[in-house]
């Protein structure tokens, strides 16, 4: 197998703002496989808080032999050999994972949704996000998110009900709000939610620290809306920690090191009978579209990384009634501009 990768910087039309830092760009890894005249493509999208950059992503990447490799593929065993070369580095996991999706869609001409026994009529609408910005900012993008039924809010400052109003001003589509972690009073927060629950607001993730589950549970056991876990649950073993905490976790592959593991926090959430929302980073329309396969196994979706971007190097996925549509083209489906 060939294996190849180059790293990539993917731009944002606007400088997205969450509760503690701001950015205008994201450092991208994408990784390219080779089998038998067949070629897989995967992205790592390396968020600043999650600790991978393009220096982090290289280096791992040179401790990697795929030779070893056997058709069809067995990702558990793929999994286990990527853990053992480094114990973090999520992101640039997932671009191999979902490159050998791809890979194995195209060698056996099957789309990759087929892998996850993915019913395309419960595809969820997905959401389009407003970060924290200044009234005429917010606005604008409240009108650039036309295409989605749905928008999802980032708050988490002392502005919070003030964006809401100014959003409420021009736009009555549903919510949901992301606090990013950005509430530090349990009982403020409270309060809160239940004023968002009066605005058309249907879920919030991470309210309060990752780090502090006693105050997130006491506000799930508290609230008129879902809370769902987002930097709380990193991968499949953060599951189990959900419950009792939240009412539900948001999957995203960047996390889980792709869609094998992904897969499995599915399931296990279900068992556990916690809601799922699946999320993205900022990314190209490889990881969306990866992260879209699975989604008709999820509640909710926020895969809106390509409407976000100036520079996304493929076209967008198809999107018609605020829903992604897939086809039956092997792998991921990603067609070229």
């Amino acid at each position: 197998m060939k294996v190849e990768f180059s790293p990539y910087r993917l731009e944002l039309k606007h400088t997205f703002t969450i509760s503690g830092f701001s950015r205008r760009s994201t450092p991208m890894m994408f990784i390219k496989l080779t089998l038998n005249g067949y070629t897989g493509l995967g992205e790592a999208s390396m968020v600043p808080y999650m600790g991978e950059n393009h220096e982090t992503a290289s280096s791992f990447m040179k401790l990697i032999d795929l030779s070893w490799l056997k058709f069809p593929f067995d990702f558990d065993e793929i999994l286990a050999y990527l853990d053992s070369k480094a114990a973090g580095n999520p992101n640039i996991k997932a671009a191999i994972d979902i490159a050998l999706h791809d890979l194995q869609g195209k060698i056996e001409n099957r789309p990759c949704y087929q892998y996850f026994h993915s019913d395309l009529a419960k595809m969820p609408p997905t959401s389009y996000t407003i970060g924290i910005d200044t009234a005429d900012v917010i606005i604008k993008k409240v009108h650039a998110g036309a295409l989605c039924k749905i928008l999802k809010v980032k708050l988490g400052s002392e502005n919070d009900r003030e964006i809401i109003n100014i959003i409420r001003s021009v736009s009555d589509k549903p919510i949901y709000v992301d606090a990013n972690q950005g509430w530090s009073n349990r009982h403020a927060a409270l309060n809160m939610i239940h004023w968002l629950a009066d605005q058309g607001v249907e879920l919030v993730e991470q309210p309060m620290a990752a780090k502090d589950p006693d105050s997130n549970a006491w506000l799930t056991e508290r609230s008129p809306l879902p809370i769902i876990g987002d930097e709380a649950v990193q991968r499949l073993s953060d599951v189990n920690k959900a419950v009792g905490v939240y009412s539900g976790i948001n999957l995203k592959l960047m996390k889980s090191a792709g869609m094998h593991e992904g897969h499995k926090m599915i399931k296990k959430a279900r068992d556990l009978n916690l809601k799922v929302l699946i999320g993205c980073m900022s990314e190209t329309s490889i990881a969306t579209l990866a992260g879209v396969a699975m989604a008709p196994l999820c509640d909710w979706a926020d895969l809106d990384g390509p409407f976000l971007v100036s520079n996304n190097p493929y076209k967008d996925p198809d999107f018609e009634d605020g829903k992604y549509v897939l086809t039956e083209n092997p792998g991921l489906g990603l067609k070229e501009k």
